[in-house]
């Protein structure tokens, strides 16, 4: 919906137009709807004109709230309304919405389930955090491979309200591990007598219910795939997952991922629901020990104080020579993070890329290096040009390496790379640039390259 439509609807609730707003709702799909919701500040607006939704629409609506407006939306509504939501939700959208609860809201919730709902609800729950198995939905339509094409298709007829999806039907054996996934086209192009093995071909791809959701993402991506099964340690089908839902993990991933890029902690709400007390946690930690690492770099420079006061000149090209470390170790760190994170590279390939990554620092560091020459020799002449290049060099060659390697190393002892956030690596490129820039001219100059 355009904003222009979002405020002529919000317009009309305020005129208490009350017949026009139950025809713009008519006109509106569900998930406009619900960004129309997120604009009303008051719950009390929000129920009435959730309330005024036909019945079948309802559910869908909630669905795409943020969780702390399906929370609030549904502690203010009467008790059979919510009742009524919980179980008409698709049970991956149920789940995400429990899975957001604290432990007294879950109780609370769980309560207003019926015994099968809450069961299914329970199961899913169990599986770890972030896994599949809270991803996926039980409810998915399968036939056995030694039926005909004319049974399945009745079956597949009779169970479609069942399934979220019928766009692959996944073929199982007599014990229900899945052996195969066809396309609905094919059954549909089959002559109705042949049995559904002669469909077969065995190519079909599905993850375990305990693995992680990235890996989700990375079949669906890799296989273009709308559908994927699911299933146990056994290869017993038990769920499917959508590419709708997929698209909803990859974009929960990518912003993740920025936010501890961005050396911020991973926000759970909306910017615009983030309370200033949440900000300010997820934020000052980093900043606390992004502190402590600027008063390494104060004492380094402090430890070379001879060193400058001999030539005062070095500190006009002390800011330039530690960005510039800085921003190569923020490019080599950006760039592994997200190749890391949508399976580009995998730690085995760690010592091609740091070798290609070398070359390229290599490169970079000499380029860099003529430029900021001239500068030095035209304000020091020969004596800073010479520190200036080597040590661009240097802190080019450190940070690129820092920035590339420190990724791979938190993958290796199984934590998320993205922890490696830009201003982390900025400020370690930072402190050993200081140490390399300083250290090069200390050593020059106690060596007297122009004699004096």
């Amino acid at each position: 919906m355009s904003d222009v439509a979002t405020t002529e609807l919000l317009g009309l609730l305020k005129l208490g137009k009350a017949s026009q707003v139950d025809q713009a709702l008519d006109s509106l799909a569900v998930q406009d709807i619900a960004d129309a919701l997120a604009e009303i500040e008051a719950i009390d607006g929000r129920v009435d004109l959730f309330q005024r939704l036909p019945d079948e629409r309802q559910t869908d609506t909630f669905s795409y709230l943020g969780d702390r407006q399906q929370l609030d939306l549904l502690n203010a509504l009467p008790s059979a309304t919510a009742r009524k939501i919980l179980h008409e939700l698709l049970p991956d959208d149920r789940t995400a919405f429990l899975e957001s609860l604290s432990a007294d809201d879950l109780e609370n919730h769980l309560k207003l389930l019926g015994p099968a709902d809450l069961k299914q609800s329970l199961n899913l729950l169990g599986y770890p955090e972030e896994s599949i198995g809270r991803l996926m939905t039980p409810h998915f339509v399968s036939v056995e491979s030694h039926w005909t094409v004319a049974r399945a298709l009745d079956h597949i007829r009779h169970e479609a309200d069942r399934g979220e999806t019928v766009n692959f039907v996944f073929v199982t054996d007599e014990r229900g591990r899945l052996v195969d996934a066809i396309r609905l086209k094919d059954f549909i192009l089959a002559r109705q007598d042949r049995p559904v093995e002669a469909l077969m071909d065995g190519e079909f791809y599905s993850v375990l219910a305990s693995a992680d959701r990235e890996e989700a993402v990375q079949v669906i991506q890799r296989y273009d795939l709308s559908t994927l099964a699911v299933t146990d340690k056994q290869g017993v089908l038990i769920g499917i997952v959508t590419v709708d839902d997929i698209m909803d993990v990859a974009e929960e991933e990518i912003t993740e991922d920025f936010h501890k890029l961005g050396g911020a902690g991973v926000l759970t709400v909306s910017l615009k629901e983030a309370s200033t007390t949440l900000l300010f946690r997820k934020r000052v930690g980093w900043l606390m020990i992004l502190v402590i690492m600027n008063l390494l770099g104060g004492a380094a420079i402090a430890a070379f104080e001879a060193t400058i006061q001999s030539m005062i000149l070095l500190v006009f090209f002390l800011p330039l020579v530690i960005g510039t470390g800085g921003n190569a170790g923020a490019q080599a760190a950006t760039l592994m993070v997200r190749a890391l994170a949508t399976g580009d590279v995998q730690l085995k390939d760690w010592f091609k890329l740091w070798g290609k990554e070398l070359s390229v620092a290599l490169a970079l560091g000499i380029t860099l290096a003529l430029i900021v020459s001239l500068v030095g020799f035209y304000r020091g002449g020969a004596e800073i040009a010479i520190i200036v290049a080597i040590s661009m060099i240097a802190v080019v060659v450190f940070g690129s390496m820092m920035g590339m390697v420190m990724p791979f190393i938190l993958t290796r002892f199984k934590l998320d790379p993205a922890t490696a956030s830009v201003p982390l690596i900025t400020s370690i490129a930072d402190i050993g640039g200081i140490l390399i820039y300083l250290t090069t001219a200390s050593l020059m100059l106690s060596q007297g390259l122009s004699g004096g």
